[in-house]
């Protein structure tokens, strides 16, 4: 556990926080092991945990456990699960597993046995069948040996930038950070292993890019709305810039939270605003912690069931591994402040040569960011009544933005809320609605959140028209984004809230990430070379919503095919994932019931036409347009565009554009 695979001196309280993001991952082990025999066939991680070594950093980008190797045999179950390659390695020994789990041979990925393993559970267990037989492997009924709990660092190491590993596959701990973000995991392959590509919830998945995790995906907001997996950065410059809040009702149980309460915003639409300290407690509720009761407050990954908030009170009083993790969360904190400091470019292998020499140019850059970004993208801001967009705020940029300290400890990002009608990026995780009232993390937002002022209508456009239409965003805290932080914004690229800026590279070299940088920034700075309304998650090939026949009743399983799914389509080549991702499944009132009854009707009636009648492609496309207006109806959020809005600076000369480049880069 040296840092970075170098020695560094923690406090205890630093180290404890350390462990806690790396290695502590509550009760959620169960909750993973409950999903993999209840989501229709998704989320099977021990199939990732068991994956050939060598495989796992190109098929789903996850970071490999340094110092350890695929055995040789399998183990008594027929499972290959990495162990130690020398024993300097092998730290489980000092650890107390019961609590933490044993390595799984991926970082932020932890072992438990399964206590629902028994005897019947072992003569059943076939692990041939477990990798090759989908009537087996989706039965809902079968207990698997091992349970996979998830560390907050799993969606949050990778690759340090500074000294990446010459093998992605096979790095050493020198060669990880767990703060910087994972930009590499490709959530459709980590939580859809085993699934056919003609399977429509495999294809929504895919729709999340590299880097980018729905966490609403359980807790469903009827939104198929992927986020970035953040790096986490200068969370004393982050503090400094955040400003206190109105705190009401079960938010008040959180440990340290007072009213009113000072509320760096976590979730990228602004709702996490009940302190840094009381986030990271519901982070780890929102990966499984506590989860037999969580997931009693909506029904998990299809909804129906309208939501209600998880109480804080009954956390504390019922969950001890919520009382752990909040117990914890001061030193989880004090961890980030002493260690998530930028990662620089002119550190990086190589690094040098994508900087600019040029003093003139580099300070042409800074003056263009002062007048043009720095009042969202920075958390030193002028002194209180001064208009950060103000004529005198700008010269107050100017002179600051000049000072050799400007980047020390600065966050490069307010903590200030603006409407998604000003930003006009994609409005899908804008109108996030888990943290309104009476919604599953009601206890987790304040009531200056909930009581956002509407930000009123936006155009979007309709991709079987080919006509704008205007949409009434809804309310009650929904519509905002806050502004990203820009540390190290030449390593995280794509840009904007889901990585749907700019196109991906599977590397970690620096000339790869630089690669990456100079698409999104360059898309950024000349929107003309977006990719617009090719930027629409479609369907990339026919697909079925299939349901695995252990899942149904007996009389519907008669309907199975050889694969024992029964397969609800087809849902044409092409068809906007977000059309029937985003449709508003939730039970409300006679009227909404019956809207939701009559859309059921008319897809079973479009795709068993489409089925009957052997239609494909455009045609079949075509039937199931007849549907479009009960589905734009019933639609959480019709903005399908991914890679639209934040045209800030898109009108600057182009040698003020390469000049602010130059200067993003040394950020």
């Amino acid at each position: 556990m040296s840092f970075h695979g170098r020695p560094v001196e923690l406090t205890p309280d630093e180290l404890k926080g350390r462990i806690v993001w790396n290695l502590w991952s509550g009760d959620n082990a169960g909750f993973w092991n409950w999903l993999a025999m209840n989501a229709y066939g998704a989320a099977d991680l021990l199939k990732v945990v068991t994956w050939r070594r060598d495989q796992r950093f190109e098929k789903f980008g996850v970071m490999n456990q340094p110092g350890y190797r695929r055995p040789t045999q399998p183990d008594a179950h027929g499972l290959f699960i990495d162990g130690p390659r020398e024993p300097r390695y092998d730290f489980d020994t000092r650890i107390d597993t019961r609590t933490y789990g044993r390595s799984s041979g991926i970082m932020g990925l932890r072992l438990f046995p399964n206590p629902r393993f028994d005897a019947a559970a072992r003569a059943r267990w076939d692990a041939k069948r477990y990798y090759e037989d989908p009537s087996y492997y989706n039965d809902k009924n079968l207990e698997r040996p091992y349970m996979v709990g998830m560390a907050c660092s799993f969606c949050h190491t990778g690759p340090d930038p500074t000294n990446p590993p010459a093998d992605p596959a096979e790095p050493e701990y020198v060669n990880l950070s767990d703060y910087v973000g994972q930009h590499f995991l490709k959530v459709w392959e980590v939580f859809g292993v085993g699934m056919a590509k003609d399977n429509f919830v495999y294809q929504i998945l895919k729709s999340n890019p590299p880097g980018t995790l729905d966490t609403s995906f359980i807790a469903t907001d009827y939104l198929n709305n992927p986020g970035t997996m953040n790096g986490i950065f200068e969370i004393a410059g982050r503090l400094q810039g955040a400003v206190a809040e109105r705190v009401t009702g079960g938010a008040l149980d959180l440990r340290g939270v007072r009213n009113p309460q000072v509320t760096p915003r976590v979730l990228k639409e602004g709702a996490d605003s009940v302190g840094f300290e009381a986030a990271l407690s519901r982070v780890y509720v929102n990966i499984g912690e506590y989860w037999e009761e969580w997931i009693r407050h909506f029904g998990p990954m299809l909804g129906i069931k309208k939501q209600s908030p998880i109480r804080v009170s009954d956390a504390q009083r019922l969950s001890p591994h919520w009382n752990w993790s909040e117990a914890h969360s001061p030193a989880l904190a004090a961890y980030f402040v002493r260690v998530a400091k930028p990662v620089k470019l002119a550190a990086a292998p190589g690094g040098t040569q994508h900087l600019t020499a040029d003093a003139v140019l580099l300070d042409r850059g800074k003056r263009v960011f002062a007048q043009r970004c720095a009042s969202c993208h920075s958390s030193k801001q002028p002194p209180a009544g001064v208009d950060p967009r103000s004529p005198e705020g700008r010269r107050w940029f100017e002179e600051a933005v000049m000072r050799p300290d400007f980047l020390d400890g600065n966050f490069l990002g307010s903590e200030v809320r603006y409407p998604v009608t000003v930003i006009k990026t994609n409005a899908t995780r804008a109108v996030a609605s888990n943290s309104i009232r009476g919604h599953v993390w009601d206890n987790f937002s304040s009531e200056t959140y909930k009581t956002l002022p509407p930000v009123g209508p936006i155009q979007v456009w309709d991709p079987f028209t080919g006509k704008d239409r205007v949409w009434e965003v809804p309310g009650g805290g929904r519509g905002y984004y806050r502004p990203p932080s820009l540390v190290s914004v030449w390593m995280s690229a794509p840009f904007f809230h889901n990585n749907a800026l700019g196109k991906h590279v599977h590397g970690v070299t620096t000339a790869q990430r630089m690669e990456a940088f100079n698409d999104a920034v360059t898309k950024l700075l000349w929107p003309e070379r977006r990719l617009g309304k090719d930027s629409i998650w479609r369907t990339e090939v026919e697909s079925w919503l299939q349901i695995p026949r252990s899942y149904l009743p007996a009389a519907l399983g008669a309907y199975a095919d050889e694969n024992g799914n029964v397969r609800i389509g087809p849902i044409p080549e092409g068809t906007p994932i977000n059309l029937l991702a985003n449709t508003n499944l939730e039970l409300g009132g006679f009227f909404k019931d019956a809207r939701l009854a009559r859309l059921l009707l008319r897809t079973i009636d479009a795709l068993k036409d489409i089925k009957r009648e052997g239609l494909t492609g455009d045609v079949a496309t075509q039937r199931l347009m007849t549907l479009v207006p009960d589905l734009y109806e019933l639609n959480s959020c019709p903005d399908f565009i991914e890679d639209k809005g934040h045209y800030f600076g898109t009108d600057l000369p182009d040698a003020d554009k390469r000049a602010l480049i130059e200067y993003l880069k040394t950020m």
